[in-house]
């Protein structure tokens, strides 16, 4: 059975409503990815603090080494999540990851990031995999704004654009969403907050996916990177406006710190990543040894 979202409260830093005092380790298995989003831009470096971008790819074989190394350093460590840095429904290296994972550590939490995509007809894997809580990155559930955050959706093999695509994504993670939820899995919705685009859309976007079963909704900041790299970054005024509109709906998540699909140690006190992966080089896309000159080779890459 999945931890209830109280169980999820006490233990797992995205769902605690007073700041993290227990640590998560992000395990970047996932390089490919299915849509283009106008503000994201993967990327293999360990400068960058920012989701989508990781130092190295791991093998699905490789995670139980690196969790048991991160639990030595950092016992607080109770939660292993898979974000990336592309989807984690676009490949099966998440569910094998998963599956080592949950022989080796059955105590830990396991929780997962997805756009959402292919949620509606990888449902029933999802609950599967024995996951305690989903993340699903919902931006519009308005099929006009959602195409001018995303260029388009490789949907069955083929590309589709611009509003077209946008409905199919929405669709699907809506649907997506209500299956997960009705499997007693607890639901967060992350939004990336872009003042100009969806600024005026959040109400109805917390409003929708809380509707669907969605337990928890996180306003992240944009930032300014890919097509939308001039476009400014949210102020503190627009980003409270934003969690009271949603607040309206559903109960907002406060405490987000943009991590990366690598990030290891509680979060905003601790960062255990480079020490983690101190010497870890086999099997690994690191941006210097890499065994591919493309890191996200596996599926469609926009990167």
């Amino acid at each position: 059975m999945p931890k209830s979202f109280s169980e999820l409260e006490k233990q797992h830093p995205c769902f605690g409503s007073h700041g993290a005092s227990t640590g998560r380790i992000h395990l970047p298995v996932c390089p490919g990815c299915n849509i283009a989003c106008r503000f994201c831009e993967r990327s293999i470096n360990t400068s960058e603090n920012r989701p989508g971008v990781t130092g190295r790819i791991l093998k699905p074989e490789e995670a139980a080494e690196i969790v048991g190394k991160a639990i030595q350093i950092s016992p607080e460590i109770k939660v292993a999540g898979i974000a990336g840095p592309g989807d984690t429904l676009a490949s099966d290296n998440a569910f094998k990851t998963f599956k080592i994972i949950g022989e080796k550590f059955p105590e830990l939490i396991k929780c997962m990031s997805t756009n959402g995509l292919l949620l509606n007809e990888r449902a029933d894997e999802v609950i599967a995999a024995g996951i305690d809580s989903l993340t699903v990155t919902v931006n519009a559930v308005d099929p006009q704004i959602g195409a001018q955050l995303n260029d388009y959706v490789i949907w069955h093999g083929k590309k589709v654009e611009g509003v077209e695509g946008a409905k199919i994504l929405i669709e699907n993670q809506l649907e997506g969403i209500r299956k997960i939820a009705e499997a007693g899995i607890t639901v967060k919705v992350n939004t990336v907050l872009v003042p100009r685009i969806n600024g005026n859309h959040i109400a109805q976007i917390a409003q929708t996916v809380a509707e669907a079963g969605a337990d928890k909704y996180n306003i992240i900041p944009l930032i300014p990177t890919a097509k939308l790299k001039d476009e400014p970054a949210p102020n503190c005024a627009q980003i409270d406006a934003a969690r009271r509109a949603a607040g309206e709906f559903i109960e907002i998540f406060m405490h987000c710190n943009h991590c990366r699909a690598d990030a290891a140690g509680i979060p905003g006190k601790s960062d255990i990543s480079r020490q983690l992966y101190a010497g870890v080089v086999a099997g690994s896309g690191n941006g210097a040894g890499a065994e591919s000159e493309n890191p996200f080779k596996e599926n469609f890459s926009h990167g």
